[in-house]
């Protein structure tokens, strides 16, 4: 019994811990409740506060750039109404002058008007003369004229013949004088240098030891130099200069690239040296195409293909008994415009046909033809005005002149080269003597490429060696010195170098 009653006890002391225990944990759980709300309440007052405060800040920036606004606005009002004054005053000045223009046009009619008909009065009154004089003399003005002549001619037959060969003979000599002055002032006008390299150039080195460097070891850097750019090196006690040697310009200046190059870049062996020497090659091609554009804006004439300027700029390299034919092209152009202008001719096709009269020059060594023939074709080719071909294809007179630029052309070529210093027969001789040198030794089958140095007194033959054996190679030699001694004429003896190198290139991967 008392076990029970302590069991139940227990139960009910259990059961009250546990109802005390969920009331406190329900009053904790409400405490924490409010408390979260007075914070979060707290943050929302705090929130507003902030957001009150940002609104007034807003509203005070607001106010101020309105005002700010409001300033410049009344600025710009001030200087529009300012602008709009100013625009009103202009226009009243222009209507004001266009007022007074309309008067002065007026009063220039009226004067017109007035002057016109004091023609008229005049006119009637000189007609009114004449007919007062023809009938009183019985002669209309014509009759009386002639009866006038007449009498004058048998009166004064023999000054008049006197005086007609007097006239004569002064417009011709006032005639040729003037001639004169037209072309002595061409050639004044253009009488520009006539300098230019002849068969050397010399190349500027930074130092003495470079020398030794271009020479390489038992001389393969110079020979491999010479070979790629067919020129003749000359390596000798100069200071600072290393020499050029080549009748064909070209080369030279391939050559002359090439040095300059490889002494900048200061790894000077074979295969480093044909890269550079192709690369060289290709710079002068660009630089032809160069020579020939600023050519013809020199000259005034910009309708040309630039293909055409291409060819045109060959003849930068291309020599006519020592001038410059390029040079002598320009100056060619220029004095058939002087004379165009003097002579009241198209100024246009005259220069252009006379930069161009020389064009076949820059393709006769690879075209059979005269240069003349070799230009017509070029320029047909091209297109270009058959009144420029016809003016160009005359001046040597090959073909009739078909108009008076074709004698402009003529007479500017003939100024160009005929004036003092501007041509050397000798060395044109020399130079046509080396091309027919290397011609006679291309003209062998198995010869790849000749090139003549040391003024012609050698010839150094490369021959392909899948064609031309050592035995053969030698047999060539010789058959080319025969060849050599029956058609030149020549001083001294010619030395005929001939190479034969086989090459071998493979590739590691």
């Amino acid at each position: 019994m008392n076990l029970t009653k302590v069991i139940l006890l227990v139960g009910f002391s259990g059961l009250g811990g546990i109802v005390i225990g969920y009331f406190l944990h329900q009053l904790i759980v409400l405490q924490r409740k409010n408390s979260a709300e007075l914070k979060i309440k707290q943050l929302l007052l705090d929130a507003k506060a902030r957001a009150q405060k940002a609104v007034e800040d807003a509203t005070k920036k607001a106010e101020k750039i309105l005002g700010e606004a409001k300033k410049e606005e009344k600025i710009s009002l001030l200087q529009a109404r300012k602008l709009e004054e100013r625009i009103l005053q202009k226009e009243e000045n222009v209507e004001k002058r266009r007022i007074e223009l309309e008067k002065a046009a007026q009063d220039i009619q009226l004067k017109i008007g007035l002057i016109k008909k004091k023609k008229e009065e005049l006119r009637e009154l000189e007609n009114r003369k004449i007919s007062d004089l023809e009938r009183i003399a019985s002669l209309s003005e014509e009759d009386a004229k002639k009866e006038l002549m007449k009498e004058a001619e048998k009166k004064y037959e023999e000054d008049i013949m006197g005086r007609m060969q007097k006239l004569e003979l002064a417009g011709k000599d006032e005639l040729e004088r003037k001639a004169r002055d037209i072309l002595v002032g061409a050639i004044q006008r253009l009488a520009s240098s006539t300098a230019s390299e002849v068969t050397t150039t010399a190349v500027s080195i930074p130092s003495d030891d470079i020398k030794g460097k271009i020479i390489g070891k038992e001389g393969r850097n110079i020979r491999a130099l010479e070979r790629a750019a067919g020129v003749e090196i000359i390596v000798d006690d100069t200071p600072g200069s290393i020499v050029v040697s080549a009748f064909d310009p070209i080369r030279r200046h391939v050559a002359k690239i090439s040095l300059e190059n490889l002494i900048l870049d200061g790894r000077i062996q074979p295969a480093r040296i044909e890269e550079t020497v192709e690369r060289a090659k290709a710079e002068i091609d660009k630089k032809i195409k160069q020579k020939g554009e600023s050519a013809a804006y020199e000259a005034g004439v910009i309708d040309i293909d630039p293909r055409l300027m291409s060819i045109l700029g060959r003849l930068y390299f291309r020599t006519s008994y020592g001038q410059n034919v390029l040079q002598h092209s320009v100056e060619a152009a220029h004095i058939a415009g002087i004379l165009s202008a003097e002579l009241g001719a198209d100024a246009a096709i005259a220069k252009k046909a006379a930069l161009l009269h020389d064009i076949g020059k820059a393709m006769d060594h690879e075209v059979q033809g005269t240069h003349v023939e070799i230009g017509r074709r070029i320029l047909q080719k091209f297109n270009i005005d058959p009144k420029v071909i016809s003016a160009m294809q005359s001046h040597h007179e090959e073909y009739p002149y078909e108009s008076i630029e074709g004698i402009i052309v003529q007479v500017a070529d003939a100024i160009s080269g005929a004036r003092p210093g501007a041509r050397r027969d000798t060395l044109e001789n020399y130079l046509k003597r080396l091309e027919e040198l290397e011609s006679i030794a291309n003209s062998f089958s198995g010869v790849e490429k000749s090139y003549a140095i040391q003024a012609g007194r050698e010839i150094r033959v490369f021959v392909s060696p899948e064609q031309v054996s050592d035995l053969d190679a030698k047999k060539l030699a010789r058959d080319i010195a025969d060849k050599i001694e029956e058609e030149l004429k020549y001083p001294g003896e010619i030395k005929v170098n001939m190479i034969r190198e086989s090459r071998i290139i493979e590739y590691a991967r």
